[in-house]
């Protein structure tokens, strides 16, 4: 039997994009990895992992959106983690079910939003990222990763 090991890592990378007409807004965003560890090509199950998105909006702040880009990918579904031209099938989920797509609320995807309510009382909070690589499928031995940027929109 050959085991192949496949190290896969998804960075996060957080933008924030400043509305001109609303610059009394001001928000941030951090992130931590989603990294699935090894990934055994003859296991049935699929791989799951999780990562975050921290926000925090200041005062004056309406309401925000979260997306989360491609990546390496051509569109939303799947997302491909790479090891030069190998690629590893995978993608970033809303909820822990793993049945929404989070993206940027087009191609069947969706995307975080809070009212100016949640806003004004909280500011902000920490997201999970619910990542999952689909089982059976034929991947080249290696470190494969993505890049996905995050894009906090106020």
């Amino acid at each position: 039997m050959r085991w192949t090991r496949v190290a896969s890592r998804l960075a996060l990378v957080a933008a924030v994009w400043l509305v001109a007409s609303r610059c009394e807004a001001a928000c941030t965003v951090s992130t931590t990895s989603v990294s699935f560890g090894s990934y055994n090509v003859y296991s049935a199950s699929d791989l799951d992992s999780t990562g975050t998105v921290t926000y925090n909006c200041g005062v004056g702040t309406l309401s925000i959106s979260i997306d989360l880009s491609t990546g390496s990918s051509s569109g939303f579904n799947p997302r491909t983690l790479k090891n030069g031209s190998a690629t590893l099938n995978y993608n970033l989920y809303m909820d822990a079910a793993r049945s929404s797509i989070w993206g940027n609320g087009t191609a069947g995807t969706s995307h975080y939003t809070t009212s100016a309510t949640a806003l004004l009382l909280g500011g902000g909070a920490t997201l999970t990222v619910y990542g999952r690589v689909q089982a059976l499928q034929d991947a080249t031995a290696g470190a494969h990763s993505d890049t996905i940027v995050v894009t906090i929109n106020f």
